[in-house]
């Protein structure tokens, strides 16, 4: 039986966030797309994957319509890997997990120490190549710990100890540092626009700081966090001789933690920190697809407290809200009560376990099942 108030909408917009390790964002739009064409083959649904910034950004930037590209860049242990960042017209989302994400280690294999962002570094490098106006860096999904050192030395800064050599990458090495040098930065940086689009506001060091929060998460054990967490406030002590006392500024600065504290060296290249959905939905076009839209599914593989704080399903939620429309969301697991849902603008979540309690069953099969949930959808709230 259709939900009160919902008869007759036909048109759908299909705006979800990936279920981490089960679908992408591409597959879970496809997937719903399907299940509610079961319901009422001739309903008009419209996909438009989304993403905060973390693993999975640039796969929604291409899925709505960027030109994927392709580099050779440095992984999180310094081995070559091929990473992509997105370009369309003069605008460029790039990805940092591509180059220096968990996904990029070996299985089971943590670095928390030594892992490093010199990757990102180049593929901010490689948009710059592309001729871009404004860069769109997506971070999240994180390996290291390195305060953004990597990445910019590998724009050009030099990171030297007493003997004026470099020193070790990752965020361990920069305890042994005594001098930086910003002078060589590639100067195009200061003629584009560079958006530091991350779903979390934390500062770079102390209790809510990268290693405290973020570090075990990579493999960090309790000494670990400490030797990061000081390594990182004695680099951003030496950064305030290099660059002034800004340096403080930024690294308290809310997103300065984000994915290991390269939010703090993105700040430093003059980046202006938003919420990552935010940046996203507006690079994605998601304005217009809203207004074409007479229900929203959102979702993504966990609905829980987090969601609430920044993730894709609360900032597409948020949007549609204020634009009068209906939202409802699909999920891996569900962790809201009804209440929290309808604060976020969620009027209905439908949770994979709903159709089949075995959770491993729901990461496994994650697919047809949501195909099934979305069918649900599509009897609820189209006919």
């Amino acid at each position: 039986m259709a939900d009160a108030g919902a008869q007759g909408t036909r048109r759908v917009l299909v705006a979800a966030d990936k279920f981490k390790g089960s679908l992408t964002a591409v597959e879970v739009a496809e997937r719903v797309t399907a299940g509610l064409r079961r319901a009422v083959p001739d309903v008009e649904v419209e996909a438009l994957p989304v993403a905060d910034g973390g693993d999975g950004t640039v796969d929604a930037a291409v899925a709505a319509g960027f030109e994927r590209r392709e580099t050779r860049v440095a992984g999180p242990l310094g081995h070559e890997v091929t990473a992509a960042f997105a370009v369309r017209g003069d605008t460029a989302v790039v990805e940092m997990a591509e180059a220096s994400g968990l996904q990029r280690l070996p299985a089971g294999v943590f670095a928390p120490l030594t892992a490093s962002t010199y990757g990102s570094g180049e593929l901010l490098r490689a948009a710059l190549d592309a001729g871009v106006r404004t860069i769109v860096f997506g971070v999240g999904g994180s390996a290291t710990t390195d305060g953004g050192a990597g990445m910019l030395s590998a724009l050009g800064a030099r990171f030297l100890d007493e003997d004026g050599e470099p020193v070790a990458p990752g965020g361990g090495g920069l305890a042994e540092l005594a001098r930086a040098d910003l002078s060589g930065l590639d100067p195009r940086l200061s003629t584009v626009e560079l958006v530091l689009a991350s779903d979390v506001d934390n500062p770079l060091t102390g209790p809510k700081g990268a290693p405290a929060v973020y570090g075990p998460q990579k493999g960090a054990s309790p000494d670990d966090v400490e030797a990061l967490d000081s390594a990182l406030a004695h680099y951003a002590k030496v950064l305030e001789g290099a660059v002034g006392p800004e340096a403080a500024r930024y690294a308290a600065a809310p997103g300065a933690g984000a994915a290991g504290g390269i939010g703090f060296g993105a700040l430093l290249l003059g980046a202006r920190f938003r919420a990552g959905i935010e940046v996203m939905l507006d690079v994605l076009g998601f304005a217009p697809a809203l207004e074409r839209a007479e229900l929203v599914i959102t979702g993504e593989g966990s609905l829980d407290e987090q969601t609430l704080h920044g993730k894709a399903p609360a900032g597409v939620a948020a949007a549609a809200r204020a634009a009068g429309k209906e939202v409802v969301a699909v999920c891996g697991r569900l962790a809201l009560p009804p209440q929290a849902l309808g604060r976020a603008g969620i009027r209905r979540a439908y949770p994979l376990t709903d159709v089949e309690p075995d959770v491993a069953t729901c990461i496994s099969d994650a697919g047809p099942i949501l195909e099934r949930v979305a069918e649900r959808i599509g009897r609820d709230f189209l006919t």
